[in-house]
């Protein structure tokens, strides 16, 4: 049924629960897992401790500190994945999240994008996080949002 499922990553715990139903549906369907995963400030923080010296809504820090927390939060979510025996490839995306999702659906020919309902970003969407309902608008193929 599903053949390459994609998860939108931020290290939340909404996003990890997106990730254990993506894998627990890869197994059952011996899909391939996508985790995709854009560093954005408030993701960074929270990968790295919320370390002092920037402030988290208006500033990126250095380019190493972002690549660390990116691969920091890719490596967690790939440890979920393989704990499920499932086969996993991860990228790191440079734009907008909902973009960087939805493009790597297309790339790869997605059957299904899996996010959580509400991640680390700002309170734009109270109710449905602005990154999953974009995604909802834009993706090709089916999404499912994880409370």
């Amino acid at each position: 049924m599903f053949s390459k499922i994609v998860v939108g990553i931020d290290g939340s715990g909404q996003a990890g629960k997106a990730l254990e139903l993506a894998c627990d549906m890869a197994g059952k369907y011996n899909s391939e897992v996508h985790l995709v995963h854009t560093p954005k400030a408030e993701t960074v923080a929270f990968a790295l401790g919320a370390v002092a010296g920037y402030h988290v809504a208006t500033t990126m820090p250095e380019p190493e500190k972002v690549k660390e927390a990116a691969e920091k939060v890719l490596t967690e979510a790939k440890a979920v994945a393989e704990a499920h025996k499932v086969g996993v490839k991860t990228h790191i995306g440079s734009s907008d999240p909902a973009d960087d999702v939805v493009a790597c659906a297309k790339e790869c020919g997605a059957d299904l994008i899996v996010t959580g309902r509400r991640g680390l970003g700002n309170v734009a969407g109270a109710f449905l996080g602005s990154t999953s309902q974009k995604i909802s608008h834009d993706a090709d193929c089916a999404h499912m949002t994880v409370a």
